[in-house]
């Protein structure tokens, strides 16, 4: 699969118009009033995933009011991954008590231009949404292991007006289903 990895700094590609499981349709220009966009490349199947939503909820309910917004993609092949499905999805949203978007890339463009490999793999874009940081949530899948919240250091810095001080760290979990 031809993967193209967005650069550190770059600008990233448009969203496109790309459902959510809320019934609404997301693009970029919906969140143009969010100083950061967390976007997270997320499969309903995967083992690093699932233990990582309670993680993903409690940044965007931290975060939210400092006008960060948490955006998790599903990228992932429904005809071969089955826990995939939109519907699967929005079953998964609403029993988790998502609150944050999750939208279906179901051509996996968006996952292509972005450069993600795994699930999860998340991407901060600041302001202008250039990407300032790619890679893992946090250095472990289980929560008692996390010692690097590598995402929420980031948000820290970016809020901070710093540069991220680990732009880029190694994503880990499932790989996307192409």
């Amino acid at each position: 699969m031809m993967v193209t990895e967005l650069a550190l700094g770059d600008k990233a590609p448009d969203i496109g118009n790309l459902p959510g499981v809320d019934g609404k349709n997301y693009s970029t220009s919906s969140f143009r009033d969010k100083q950061v966009l967390v976007i997270v490349f997320f499969g309903n199947g995967c083992p690093t995933c699932k233990a990582a939503e309670e993680r993903l909820i409690a940044i965007q309910r931290d975060y939210g009011e400092k006008g960060v917004q948490v955006l998790l993609v599903n990228s992932n092949n429904s005809s071969l991954s089955p826990p995939d499905t939109f519907t699967a999805m929005s079953k998964r949203a609403q029993e988790n008590k998502y609150n944050f978007p999750y939208i279906k890339d179901e051509d996996r463009k968006l996952a292509r231009s972005f450069g993600a490999v795994t699930t999860p793999h998340a991407f901060l874009l600041d302001r202008d949404r250039k990407l300032r940081y790619r890679g893992r949530i946090d250095n472990a899948r289980q929560v008692s292991r996390v010692t690097i919240h590598d995402v929420k250091n980031a948000l820290d810095d970016l809020l901070s007006s710093r540069e991220v001080a680990v732009p880029e760290t190694q994503s880990f979990g499932c790989s996307i289903v192409w």
